[in-house]
């Protein structure tokens, strides 16, 4: 069955006004060119409840600390990048459970990240995906 509602965008967004559409050009305009430099890389790690590391891009090791508490180690100083993170499932079809996840540098390893998952009564060990932008 195929919808009467245009696919260019929302219908519940007010339409931008003609000011808005010149600042939002002019913004633009004024933006130095800025790009990644060489170095920069895009990490990743699938990490399943238990800990288990089941895939990513510049990871070496992901280890369970304790009930929902985790540390993913990548292959270069992480301390200065972004973190990016979310309850997923790592392997498989199915559902993701239901869960949130907090995401920070580990203390006193460079190269790691820090990740805790919760539930509605605390800790809770969760699969996750884990982006580090560097």
């Amino acid at each position: 069955m195929s919808s009467t509602r245009s696919r260019r965008g929302s219908g519940d967004q007010p339409a931008p006004r003609s000011a808005e559409l010149a600042r939002a050009d002019a913004e633009i305009a004024s933006c130095p060119p800025v790009g990644l430099p060489p170095s920069a890389r895009v990490l990743f790690a699938v990490v399943d409840a238990n800990g288990t590391l089941v895939r990513g891009l510049g990871v070496t090791s992901a280890t369970r600390l304790a009930a929902g508490m985790y540390q993913v180690a990548f292959d270069q100083d992480v301390t200065a990048a972004g973190y990016v993170g979310t309850v997923g499932i790592a392997a498989g079809g199915g559902l993701t459970p239901q869960g949130a996840i907090t995401v920070a540098p580990r203390s006193g390893i460079p190269n790691a990240v820090f990740v805790e998952t919760y539930a509605s009564g605390g800790h809770l060990d969760r699969p996750f995906h884990l982006a580090v932008l560097t």
